[in-house]
């Protein structure tokens, strides 16, 4: 779920909430998170969470990964929350990339399934799951990650009732009376298949494809659903 603060969608299209990163950055970098230091320190961070967890990993051993001073290291981020809040935002662009070819779609639907199956894989490869674990217990202690979590997950669902009413000819309104609890069910399946076990390939493969039936039948609920033809 990773990275770019750029908007890759329409801009005609209804954009997301922002997350708020003041504070995380430094001056020079705050209008351009492909810069190349900020994106090698939250890469060394999102290893360090994973291995150490949340409380395990202290701003030294992030420092350390990043191979940097820690007083350097405070320079770009003041704390573990705020690291946290910049690796939500980059995964909520990276987000926004991938709904832009459902939302181009001629087949809106379709094209869906196609991206949640690559999703499900690029998390599971990329070992992300450790990391979304302890994010969503921080989450529970920290309001401020819990309030982030909570706009990636708004913000992901909005994308979904963005290609719910390309689909089926409603209005993003009547598609969210109609639809929020699918798009809220498809959030939570793609979040928890990144974290299922990863040492039994049997029990992930068939895990994955329960997962993937449970999407498949949501999404014909919602093309049945449609006024399309």
């Amino acid at each position: 779920m990773v990275m770019n603060e750029r908007s890759f969608l329409d801009p005609t299209l209804r954009k997301p909430p922002a997350l708020a990163l003041a504070n995380t950055v430094p001056p020079q970098t705050a209008e351009n998170h492909a810069d190349a230091r900020v994106a090698g320190i939250l890469a060394a961070a999102r290893l360090a969470f994973a291995e150490k967890g949340f409380d395990g990993a202290s701003m030294q051993d992030l420092a350390r990964a990043a191979g940097m001073s820690v007083g350097n290291f405070y320079r770009y981020f003041a704390s573990k929350a705020a690291i946290v809040q910049a690796l939500i935002a980059l995964d909520v662009e990276e987000m926004g990339r991938d709904f832009q070819p459902v939302l181009a779609s001629d087949d809106p639907i379709a094209t869906m399934r196609q991206q949640v199956r690559i999703k499900l894989v690029k998390h599971q490869c990329s070992h992300d799951g450790a990391l979304w674990a302890e994010i969503t217990a921080t989450a529970l202690r920290k309001p401020e990650i819990g309030l982030a979590c909570g706009m990636m997950e708004t913000t992901i669902a909005d994308y979904l009732m963005q290609a719910f009413a390309a689909a089926t000819g409603f209005s993003i309104e009547e598609a969210q009376r109609r639809f929020a609890a699918h798009a809220a069910l498809m959030v939570m399946l793609v979040k928890s298949s990144a974290m299922m076990p990863q040492q039994d390939e049997t029990l992930r493969n068939d895990l994955n494809a329960m997962i993937l039936r449970i999407i498949d039948q949501t999404l014909d609920e919602v093309a049945a659903s449609g006024t399309k033809g």
